[in-house]
């Protein structure tokens, strides 16, 4: 059985969160001309230019933008009776579109949306996939809850689904992240990692060229050395290090891509399937001065000999979404 998915939004990969006491105004702040604008108030004004501010600090394009005519065409969106912060939404929208990421959105405290990202990509789930006796099978999904209880529990079933297969017998393994549309990393990397292996995978990389490095470590995932979250026992496969295959689609996106990064330039590993979404970038979210969130694209993806990526994955072999497992089976029992 297969499904046909599309992605409309854009999906979350957060990397720590940053509160209202965290976010100084911008050095590059200049609203002279702005503050001469009619009929808008103090309130919506300064909200506005808050949201910029931070956009202008920590966007992953912030040394390729005119903040200038952002910040006036962001405002020139504005009514000319624009008072509460609510008025303030076309102006965010606007800015958001000039960011150009394709990934930042926001969140009111109405909990409204406003996201005018339109990337479509299309993927393909299997069920009731079959392999050979001796290779096994893991489908990684996406995941859009916390890394709390219910992050747990997804990566616990990840996790019994190596445990059920594992055995002297399990040569290899298949990952298959085939329409993992993203949402939260951390219980999708803890699950798999006894397959993908103990030490640093992979590493977000900001505008600055500072890099943070995230992987798996005996049973915890990791970023910058510290735990994420952790699966208790520790379990490690009957044959360490195997060989794995990943599949890959157009509708692999964000923290999908994540995962399919942290396998990029790992020994004894290969892809196959198509190019993926595209997403291949991780957001922070910054709480505003009313608990809004805005979800900011602030780091490349990296894999973990430094290749930095931001836009779509390529597989190592191309294949039509049907025939990637063959030919995974194929270079397993071949190579």
């Amino acid at each position: 059985m297969t499904k046909k998915i599309k992605i409309y939004t854009l999906f979350i990969l957060v990397l720590f969160s940053c509160s209202k006491s965290d976010i100084a105004p911008s050095a590059g702040d200049s609203t002279s001309e702005i503050d001469t604008i009619d009929n808008v108030s103090v309130v919506a004004r300064n909200y506005l230019n808050q949201v910029i501010n931070i956009m202008q600090d920590n966007s992953i394009n912030k040394y390729t933008i005119d903040w200038n005519n952002l910040r006036t065409e962001a405002f020139t969106e504005l009514e000319n009776n624009a008072q509460t912060i609510q008025d303030t939404y076309p102006g965010i929208l606007k800015a958001l579109e000039l960011l150009g990421d394709n990934h930042s959105f926001y969140i009111g405290s109405n909990e409204q949306y406003v996201n005018p990202n339109s990337v479509i990509c299309e993927g393909t789930a299997f069920d009731n996939v079959e392999v050979p006796s001796h290779i096994g099978y893991v489908k990684v999904s996406n995941f859009n809850g916390s890394a709390g209880s219910d992050g747990i529990a997804f990566a616990e079933n990840i996790r019994t689904q190596i445990q059920s297969q594992d055995g002297l017998n399990i040569e290899a393994w298949i990952v298959d992240l085939r329409a993992n549309t993203g949402g939260n990393m951390w219980p999708m990397l803890t699950g798999i990692g006894p397959v993908l292996g103990n030490g640093t995978s992979g590493y977000f990389v900001d505008p600055d060229q500072n890099e943070i490095a995230f992987g798996f470590d005996n049973n915890s995932s990791f970023i910058d050395g510290t735990v994420v979250m952790s699966l208790e026992p520790a379990y490690e496969l009957a044959n360490p290090n195997p060989k794995v295959a990943v599949l890959l689609d157009n509708g692999v996106a964000s923290s999908g891509e994540a995962i399919a990064v942290s396998f990029i330039s790992r020994p004894n590993t290969r892809t196959f399937g198509d190019f993926t979404c595209g997403l291949s970038t991780a957001n922070t979210p910054f709480t505003l001065s009313d608990n809004a969130r805005l979800l900011l694209t602030t780091h490349y993806f990296a894999d973990r000999d430094l290749n930095v990526f931001g836009e779509q994955l390529s597989p190592d072999q191309f294949s039509a979404t049907e025939a990637a497992l063959t030919e995974a089976i194929n270079w397993i029992n071949n190579n």
